[in-house]
């Protein structure tokens, strides 16, 4: 089959690799019929993350149908139609059980890696490195699901791989964003970050009843996205970020602040953001945490802060004395997908959302390297690429 797999940093090639087998009775082999290059993809191709591997397939939002069940597989069967979570869950431990469904404790296989590195293990991940189980991802012909009698979530007919598919990573994690800032009618939630988690952050907080929506970024499309939306706009390259969000709620600044940005913040005029560059470069700093930093500063005394955007080692010069002093509330965490997935399939069957307004590429596999640098370059207006294998 054909697949795309990283060899080392910017440089994602189109292969050609052995089909995946069943290796469990709880396994199921899905033909992708469309998936989509994630921001957290990124973070692998510009080689911030530890623990890839060269030839290791990518991705984590695919969808599909099943070819293939294991003996045991009660749940599939042969020609369902399904998308598959990013996280991989047993379904049977206490995390899982509790519905903490990122941080089960069986699905990594390499839990010592993750023991070591993060003090407890975390889930298994689709196609995101070796501290994640080193799984291989779904950018690729065929995928082979583990633990497939959980997570999979079955799509009924009438609805196309476009409104569903984000429900496997993107739509869920903008709206736990969303939901773990516990919005009242009379909040600001300001949005750093207008990429594909943002845009879904976004329209959650809309769905929420926020009183106003701000999104924060650089790029005019994602603005112009964002304020399609329902969102308030700011350029940060164009005016103060915290002038801005000061005038926008009388001084007091917004009650709730979501990080859409994570590890890569690409603010440049700041004197902190270019302190993390000049750290990352000879790696002393393994994460640019500018906009944690932003975020603490403005964010209204007991407000909260919510963090989707991915990190994935250590931060520097975190005001943790203006964190603690205004009493914030942080909630952090890789998202507990099937926790929201079955709210998130009624909404789109009942109009409240199409999540297909965020794809603006649509490209065969074979066209993804390529893809990933117009991605990373944001160029062409290119917000959500998606992959038809």
């Amino acid at each position: 089959m054909r697949a795309l797999r990283w060899h080392g940093k910017k440089d994602i090639r189109c292969d050609h690799v052995p089909d995946p087998q069943i290796e469990d009775g709880r396994d199921a082999i899905i033909k992708v019929s469309s998936c989509a290059i994630c921001g957290s993809d990124l973070h692998l191709f510009d080689g911030f993350m530890p623990g890839m591997e060269s030839g290791d397939i990518m991705g984590h939002e695919f969808m599909g149908e099943v070819v293939e069940v294991g003996r045991d597989n009660k749940k599939l069967k042969v020609g369902d139609r399904v998308v598959v979570p990013f996280t991989i869950c047993c379904g049977e431990c206490d995390q899982c059980r509790r519905g903490n469904f990122s941080v089960c404790e069986r699905s990594n296989r390499n839990k010592h890696l993750a023991d070591k590195m993060f003090g407890h293990t975390t889930a298994g991940l689709f196609g995101y490195t070796h501290l994640t189980g080193g799984y291989p991802g779904g950018q690729a012909e065929y995928v082979r699901v583990p633990y497939a009698d959980v997570a999979p979530v079955k799509i009924p007919d009438g609805l196309t791989d476009e409104q569903v598919l984000f429900l496997g990573d993107i739509f869920p994690t903008g709206w736990q964003a969303a939901v773990q800032c516990d919005i009242q009618p009379t909040d600001t939630v300001a949005v750093w970050g207008a990429g594909p988690v943002g845009q879904f952050a976004i329209r959650s907080a809309v769905l929420l009843g926020a009183k106003q929506v701000v999104a924060i970024d650089n790029v005019p499309e994602r603005l112009s996205m964002a304020k399609a939306g329902g969102a308030i706009t700011i350029n940060f390259d164009e005016e103060s970020v915290v002038e801005r969000l000061q005038e926008l709620t009388q001084g007091k600044g917004p009650e709730k602040c979501i990080d859409s940005v994570g590890m890569e913040a690409h603010a440049t005029r700041s004197i902190d953001s270019m302190y993390d560059r000049a750290k990352q470069a000879v790696m002393l700093e393994s994460d640019r945490a500018h906009v944690l930093r932003e975020m603490i500063y403005v964010c209204r005394p007991a407000g909260v802060i919510s963090i989707p955007g991915v990190y994935g080692g250590l931060v520097d010069k975190i005001p943790f004395g203006a964190l603690m002093n205004k009493g914030l509330t942080i909630r952090t965490g890789q998202t507990h997908v099937n926790r929201w997935t079955d709210d998130l399939l009624r909404r789109i069957q009942e109009g409240q959302i199409d999540p297909s307004f965020v794809i603006t590429h649509t490209v065969g596999l074979e066209q993804g390297p390529e893809m990933y640098k117009t991605f990373r370059d944001k160029k062409d207006g290119c917000i959500k690429v998606v992959l038809k294998p």
